[in-house]
């Protein structure tokens, strides 16, 4: 066992919450401590080779929307988690607790927060979702991926640090790589929906190519994420028209993806957009819509308010407005290449150091408090 003992790190299974927990977690281990990963089932696409000593699965559930036999369901599904994880920090005497946002944390942090077990929340949009919202009152510290965080409660935003948003060593790898050269004249766009891809762009990225003058076709180079679904139809619409592209459902390698490329369109997930202020590229950003609290669309302001990106309502985004912004892009690399850099200024390359610091501090501060308390 480390030196500074047992953490808990608790991340629902998407790309989202594990990346940057993970990213923490490798800078809690090398300060010394035991790193515990508490999830939900979700977790097998990414948590594979998640950096912790041991892996901790509980079932989650939200209590929002559906029916009420739904809901009732989902609420004794966190009592029982509760239970669960209460349990299971008996056995672990964590501490602290670091929570990710998201429902699967609901329940760690309840029963964190029973057993008197400090716990700190990370927030990795630019407004705070539900759970964390729901939990605030219950941390000793709220970390905050952007520095504006909309949705804090008044009495909480003394409580809260800004940290950034952790990213993977390949996210710093990738920040290495200078802007790519134009000399052959090829404009290279990365297309990416997040972790579950997105549809919306295999209709309309495509299409938008399909609208440009084929001189213009011929001197782009396009790498696109795609659904499984979506994969074939995409790559013979590129086939058909001429189009050097590459198109897969995951690159396990996108943030050397993302420096390879001019422009990238996306969608605006915080650790998207973190990635792209780290690395420092141009993005056209299509928030994904419809969400209770926005979060995409405030993640997505607070980026394009540096001048690095492009935000363009989902409904508004169609092939002829793309195949215009395209065009313009092809003609001013030096925009681009503008944009670029003032990306680059906004990243926090050092955020998982940050929220370790902060982790450090918590625990040291409890044990002086036990220390005078004795």
């Amino acid at each position: 066992m480390s030196g500074q003992g047992p953490v808990v790190v608790v991340a629902g299974g998407t790309g989202g919450h594990l990346f940057p927990a993970a990213a923490l977690s490798h800078a809690l281990a090398a300060r010394g401590f035991t790193v515990h990963l508490v999830t939900d089932e979700r977790a097998a696409q990414y948590g594979g080779d998640f950096p912790a000593y041991a892996v901790h699965k509980l079932a989650a559930a939200t209590p929002s929307g559906g029916s009420l036999v739904r809901r009732v369901r989902a609420i004794v599904t966190i009592i029982r988690s509760t239970r669960a994880a209460r349990q299971l920090f008996k056995q672990i005497r964590p501490r602290a607790v670091i929570g990710f946002g998201g429902y699967p944390t609901v329940p760690p942090v309840l029963a964190a927060s029973r057993l008197g077990v400090p716990v700190i929340l990370h927030e990795g949009n630019a407004v705070i979702g539900r759970a964390n919202r729901f939990l605030a009152d219950r941390a000793e510290a709220i970390a905050k991926g952007f520095e504006m965080l909309g949705g804090i409660p008044d009495n909480m935003a003394a409580k809260t640090h800004l940290t950034g948003n952790p990213v993977r060593p390949m996210v710093i790898e990738a920040a290495r790589t200078a802007f790519p050269d134009y000399s052959d004249g090829k404009l290279r766009i990365l297309v990416t929906g997040g972790s579950q891809g997105a549809r919306i762009f295999s209709d309309i990225v495509p299409a938008a190519i399909e609208l440009m003058p084929a001189a213009a076709r011929q001197k782009l180079q396009i790498t696109q994420q795609a659904r499984p679904e979506d994969e074939e139809r995409v790559r013979e619409t590129y086939k058909h028209l001429g189009v050097d592209a590459e198109i897969q459902s995951f690159f396990a390698d996108l943030p050397m993806r993302i420096a390879q490329a001019h422009l990238v369109i996306s969608r605006a997930g915080a650790s998207t957009v973190s990635e792209l202020a780290v690395i420092g590229r141009p993005a056209i950003l299509v928030p994904l819509p419809g969400a209770i609290d926005q979060d995409q669309a405030a993640n997505a302001e607070q980026f394009a308010a540096t001048g690095a990106a492009i935000v363009v309502a989902q409904g508004v985004f169609s092939p002829q407005w793309l195949v215009t912004s395209l065009l313009e892009a092809q003609g001013d690399i030096a925009s681009l290449a503008r944009r670029a850099a003032a990306a680059k200024q906004t990243g926090i390359t050092d955020a998982a150091e940050r929220l370790a610091g902060l982790v450090q501090g918590l625990v040291a501060n409890k044990d002086r408090i036990h220390e005078v308390a004795g």
